[in-house]
């Protein structure tokens, strides 16, 4: 069975307005392009790679769709949300009886977001908003995929995006061809980042003096629930400002519940008395903070006031 092109690619940049563009939601999992041909199905990663048999559970489609090329993304589910660090478990595995193993535990659902061919026809030269339509006709929702929703909202799915914390949403120009390979300004997309305050337990030195602050939220025990190591947005004068902050508070006592020995290697504690607000793009199933990047110290806010949002 021969491959498929590779997928189309978004450009970063602001959510555009107008008429001429459609929005979906920006999954956080495994791009995959599936090939249904002669009863089978072929499973493409975005480097060509060929991923068939880590993800057993999506081979029906090669029966159900007798000649059709699809593009979406594969995704592990959790709470209504997609988690990457689940779906890491299944990327992997190129071994089949793990691999059905996996998909009875931790089943995953394929977003299908295009149609690039479809009995034997080359669709990428049509429209997006052509191409759609025709997905939307030729697959129905299944027991481990789905066709991913598209709006004509932009503002109301970029919020409803940041409501279900989900990983952001792509504009799509809707009378763009699909251009294999190409990343293009005809696909946006825009990335949710969240912000939260959290506590400063410690920090731990890097290169520099600091190189990631000790971050947690307060618990029912006292102690702060670890959240992670944030060394990302700290300059050489944010460093400055907050060393003369954190120095005089250093204590003997580790302030966290508990912390990884990874983490607390070469960590020097603090007094939990400083709050600092913090950028981030997901978390994990565990409550760590994904890319977190310091955005200010937070004086007019004391620890009791934080909470956890997660």
């Amino acid at each position: 069975m021969a491959a498929g092109p590779r997928p189309m690619l978004a450009t970063s940049g602001e959510l555009p307005a107008g008429a001429g563009w459609a929005y979906e939601f920006k999954w956080d999992g495994v791009r995959a392009l599936a090939d249904a041909s002669g009863g089978a199905l072929r499973l493409a990663a975005r480097s060509g790679a060929n991923i068939t048999v880590a993800y057993p559970e999506l081979a029906p489609l090669g029966t159900l769709l007798d000649d059709a090329l699809l593009d979406g993304e594969i995704v592990v589910l959790h709470e209504g949300r997609p988690s990457f660090q689940l779906l890491a478990e299944r990327m992997h595995v190129r071994d089949p009886v793990r691999a059905a193993r996996l998909a009875v535990t931790r089943p995953i659902t394929y977003l299908v977001f295009d149609l690039l061919r479809h009995d034997g026809v080359d669709l990428t030269g049509l429209s997006y908003e052509d191409r759609r339509d025709r997905l939307e006709s030729v697959l129905a929702d299944g027991p481990r995929w789905n066709v991913s929703p598209r709006f004509l909202d932009g503002p109301g799915t970029q919020s409803a995006a940041e409501e279900n914390r989900l990983e952001g949403v792509v504009a799509k120009r809707r009378a763009s061809v699909y251009q294999p390979g190409t990343r293009s300004p005809d696909w946006i997309k825009v990335k949710m980042d969240l912000t939260g305050d959290f506590v400063i337990g410690g920090w731990r030195p890097g290169v520099r003096k600091i190189g990631g602050l000790l971050v947690g939220v307060p618990g029912p025990d006292g102690l702060l629930g670890f959240r992670g190591r944030v060394g990302g947005g700290i300059s050489a004068a944010t460093e400055a400002s907050l060393l003369a902050v954190l120095e005089p508070l250093r204590s003997g006592a580790c302030p966290f519940d508990t912390v990884t020995r990874d983490d607390a290697r070469g960590a020097i504690w603090v007094r939990p008395t400083q709050v600092v607000e913090v950028k981030y793009g997901q978390r994990t199933l565990d409550g760590r903070l994904l890319f977190p990047r310091y955005l200010r110290l937070r004086p007019d806010k004391s620890p009791e006031e934080v909470t956890d949002d997660a």
